[in-house]
């Protein structure tokens, strides 16, 4: 199974690896100085979504995801990436190994220093002297800088493929494959541009910024994760994010809490779900004065203030709200909901908007896929064809003259 893959974007020292850490539980470097990460940090964090076991009332035994009190815990790939500077589209700093493996994410979450303790070079400042928005816009402005460079870059190819007499997003496709950008979204961004009505040897230098803008939004769908809101300079930049970017997903969050709670639930100090709004202590005696306090911080300055840290609730509206994602379950018995060897409920797919039956078996295996005649749906027993377009919770087995599934 592909696995969605999100990445974390921002400028250095805004929280990204603990961000990382919290939801992988991973142990890459923390520091404070400029450039940490060097290298992109690759882990297995989940999305989480009501499971159907519930709804059949079941005893499911997953094998792909894990069902925890009747949540589906799906994995995904995060992407801890190394921070950028201003100038990192022309190489500055880390930036063309930053920005080739940021295009291969699905998505993004821009971590931006809520609190006001970063400086425009990415140093550790006193808290409140920091600006959360303009270190959002710079970051912004060089990832459509480097969608200008690629598509300026290509100009020569794209003008000879739309001379061999192809349509300009098909000759568009040929360049922008390699930072996973589909032809779908080339379609939408000249649509939305109104580009799709001028000639592309025409184009100006505004034309370039402006398709690049609407590539880069479409594309790489981006939520900003307004990060260490535990701090008492953060709520009033949280609120200038806000009424900013008003069409931006801004989250407010504490990676830093999460990952304490992260590491106090795996050592049985606590019971703690990630997302959730409380946790339980189960061994009071077990926790140092330290560690006491640190939890009750948490509890007053997090999940009191915001219900949660924020870290799960980031992953979840990335997959689910901005990629529009569909948890689809496929089984080979009907009436079981099993697989051929009695797993109830085996595995969960996420499935893109608009994915068809068709789409679900090809992900599954591609024999599957060649010998496809429809699937039946377990809720209503109902044929579904080959064509039918997937629906979150979908509980289905797909008939193949090869296999079933």
């Amino acid at each position: 199974m592909a696995l969605v893959k999100i990445g974390l974007i921002g400028k250095t020292n805004t929280g990204k690896t603990t961000f990382f850490n919290a939801a992988t539980l991973g142990t890459a470097e923390v520091s404070t100085y400029p450039f940490t990460t060097k290298e992109p940090n690759y882990g297995t964090a989940h999305v989480v979504t009501l499971c159907v076991c519930r709804e059949f009332n079941i005893q499911d035994n997953p094998r792909n995801s894990k069902c925890i009190d009747g949540w589906r815990h799906i994995p995904i790939e995060l992407i801890d990436l190394p921070g950028l500077i201003k100038g990192a589209w022309a190489g500055k700093g880390l930036g063309n190994q930053f920005l080739s493996v940021a295009s291969q994410s699905d998505a993004l979450l821009h971590v931006v220093d809520a609190s006001g303790s970063v400086d425009e070079e990415g140093r550790l400042a006193e808290p409140g002297t920091g600006d959360p928005l303009a270190d959002y816009y710079d970051i912004e402005e060089e990832l459509i800088m480097w969608f200008i460079k690629l598509l300026e870059r290509s100009e020569e190819r794209i003008i000879k493929g739309l001379r061999k007499g192809l349509e300009l997003p098909a000759a568009m496709e040929e360049v922008f494959r390699g930072v996973k950008v589909t032809i779908r979204d080339i379609k939408r961004a000249l649509e939305v541009t109104g580009l799709d009505k001028k000639d592309f040897e025409n184009w100006t230098p505004s034309d370039d910024r402006k398709f690049a803008t609407a590539l880069r939004e479409i594309s790489k769908p981006t939520i900003v994760v307004a990060n260490k809101m535990d701090l008492d300079t953060a709520p009033e930049n949280f609120r200038r994010l806000r009424d900013n970017l008003v069409d931006k997903i801004v989250v407010p969050c504490s990676a830093e809490a999460e990952l304490i709670l992260r590491r106090a639930e795996q050592r049985g100090l606590i019971k703690y779900v990630p997302g959730e709004e409380k946790f339980e202590i189960l061994n009071e005696a077990a926790l140092t004065d330290k560690q006491r306090w640190a939890l009750e911080i948490i509890r007053r300055k997090v999940l009191d203030e915001y219900m949660r840290t924020g870290v799960q609730f980031a992953l979840n509206v990335a997959v689910f709200k901005l990629l529009k994602m569909s948890a689809v379950y496929p089984v080979y018995d009907i009436k079981k909901l099993s697989d051929h060897k009695g797993n109830i409920l085996p595995d969960v797919y996420l499935m893109p908007e608009g994915a068809t039956v068709e789409d679900l078996a090809r992900e599954i295996h591609s024999d599957l896929a060649k010998g496809i005649l429809y699937a039946v749906d377990a809720r209503t027993g109902l044929r579904l064809p080959a064509s039918y377009k997937l629906k979150d919770r979908d509980v289905l087995s797909i008939v193949s003259g090869r296999k079933k599934a």
